[in-house]
Order: structure tokens, then C-alpha cells, then sequence
């Protein structure tokens, strides 16, 4: 009886251990991902970014002091770094795109105005056919941007 009920301890403590551990190790690499990012676009001070935040494969990070501005996307089909120095451009606003006549959307980019030139820059963050989920990433990353675009209108 007690060898059973060991052996069915040791099973059970296994399959809550293992996700665990991968877990874990994920996040650890994320991290160290990010904080690399961080450095190549500030390599004194990475520290600096005072806000990251991460949702659905992608990160956003700002420096509200020296107004830089990073998106990474850390999807599977296309990993990318986007860096915006804040302290160039006058306005960000978001950009909806969406399919024919429906209010489906398939695209959401930000869109900076450039403070000297008047030119648009233009950083994808969401684009439906990268997507997993579909329409319940849609609308969580839709959320995700929002949120963002004030905190980056707050430091432009």
C-alpha cells in the first residue's frame, strides 16, 4: 500500500514538475531576449526602459525620461525589433485595418509623424495572418495597443 501510494506521489509530483521547469526556463529566456534588445538600442544604461510590458509574443518598453520607445515582436514566423526615439516624432496614432465590409480586423500598425520631415513611420504590431488565435488575440493586442498609445502619447 505504501509503495503505491509512493509511487503515484512521485508520478503526479513529476507532471506538475516538468511544465514547471519548461516554464521557467521560457520566461528565463525571454528575459535575457528582451534585455538584449534593451542594450542595443541603449547599451550604457538597458535599466533605463522604467516600463515593459508583454502580451500575446510581444513587448513593448519605454524610457518616459530619454523618450525611446521599443516594440518587440517575438512572434514565430517573424521576430523583429522596433525602436522609435520619441524625442523625433509629434504624434503616434493607431491605425485599424480591417476586412471588406465587416468590422473584422486584420491589421493594427502605429503610425508616428515625424516631427521635421512630416513623414509617417509606420511599426506593424498586429497583422491576422500572423495570428494563432484569430479574432480573440484580435481583440486582446487591439486592447494592448490602446492602452500603449496613451502612455506613448503621454511621453511624445
Amino acid at each position: 500500500m505504501e509503495t503505491s501510494v509512493t509511487i503515484i506521489g512521485i508520478v503526479i509530483a513529476v507532471i506538475v514538475a516538468i511544465p514547471i521547469y519548461f516554464s521557467a526556463r521560457s520566461s528565463a529566456a525571454n528575459k535575457t531576449k528582451i534585455l538584449n534588445i534593451k542594450k542595443k538600442f541603449n547599451p550604457n544604461n538597458p535599466q533605463e526602459f522604467d516600463l515593459t510590458e508583454s502580451q500575446n509574443n510581444k513587448t513593448l518598453t519605454i524610457d518616459q525620461k530619454n523618450r525611446k520607445f521599443i516594440l518587440m515582436n517575438f512572434n514565430p514566423n517573424q521576430q523583429e525589433s522596433t525602436y522609435v526615439d520619441l524625442r523625433t516624432v509629434s504624434s503616434c496614432k493607431l491605425v485599424l485595418t480591417t476586412e471588406g465590409n465587416s468590422d473584422t480586423i486584420v491589421k493594427i500598425d502605429y503610425d508616428f509623424q515625424d516631427r521635421e520631415t512630416s513623414k509617417k513611420i509606420t511599426i506593424p504590431f498586429y497583422d491576422f495572418d500572423d495570428d494563432r488565435i484569430k479574432q480573440i488575440s484580435a481583440y486582446q493586442d487591439h486592447m494592448f495597443a490602446k492602452k500603449w498609445l496613451k502612455i506613448i502619447q503621454d511621453s511624445i
